[in-house]
């Protein structure tokens, strides 16, 4: 395995168990516990856990909300195999909603250069990206910018999107649960977020195996809301199908 794999992991079994300790994932790797430390170093360094005495437990679970440049740092295969599933998704012409987030980002990467599309976003970064590209006519939604995502947000950004009506909006989440639905540690982000939703025809979840089965402070959307959830193929048989029983369907990049 090599060292991205297994950092990867880490961060996996942190998030779902609360916690890792340095002894055990030794163990469990087949590695000193100085390589787990070194891993462990640079997972802190890229904002994705906190170490503490023993091991290390996810920022989620401290309050923080990492930064984008750190999330964009981490399942980089996987967010691409998503992306490119999501091609399938964007219609032949029309209007599409790209939502701020680093998965969404990649798809904006791979959006065909023959196709006249409009798209909507609420990232300059995005809009910057998009906008060299002749064939799309890219709409920015003003706002604040949050520091944290890039996201613009709070009412510039909320009107436009009242008088909207686009053919798909690809959605990116921080947590997706059965019982709460999507959620994002921001109320702002999740306002806009709910706008975005209502302002489309149909709903495309754009989520890595991560993201599902975790929560946030801030709901912007059920289940039933979403019309397709694109995930990598990390994600639990078992969770994967209490999503589909909701009317979901799943697709595993």
């Amino acid at each position: 395995m090599y060292a991205e794999e297994r950092q990867q992991e880490i961060v996996r079994r942190a998030r779902a168990e609360g916690r890792v300790d340095v002894v055990a994932l030794a163990e469990t790797f087949g590695v000193t516990a100085e390589t787990i430390r070194r891993d462990l170093t640079v997972l802190e360094r890229s904002g994705v856990l906190r170490r503490v005495h023993g091991g290390a437990i996810p920022v989620e679970r401290l309050g923080f909300e990492p930064a984008l440049a750190a999330r964009d740092a981490v399942l980089i295969s996987e967010k691409e195999r998503i992306a490119k599933a999501a091609l399938a998704e964007v219609p032949e012409d029309g209007a599409i909603i790209l939502d701020a987030g680093t998965t969404t980002a990649r798809l904006s990467q791979l959006l065909p250069a023959d196709r006249e599309l409009t798209v909507v976003v609420n990232s300059p970064v995005l809009a910057a990206a998009l906008g060299v590209k002749p064939n799309l006519t890219v709409l920015l939604l003003g706002g604040r910018v949050r520091g944290k995502t890039l996201a613009t947000v709070d009412d510039w950004a909320l009107r436009p999107l009242a008088d909207m009506y686009v053919d798909v909006a690809f959605m990116g989440t921080n947590g997706c649960t059965v019982e709460r639905g999507m959620t994002t540690p921001d109320p702002a982000e999740a306002a806009v977020k709910r706008a975005m939703i209502a302002a489309a025809r149909r709903v495309v979840l754009l989520a890595d195996h991560t993201k599902i089965g975790n929560d946030y402070l801030a709901k912007f959307g059920a289940l039933t809301d979403l019309d397709l959830l694109i995930t990598d193929n990390g994600l639990d048989h078992d969770l994967a199908a209490e999503v589909e029983a909701t009317g979901v369907r799943v697709v595993k990049a």
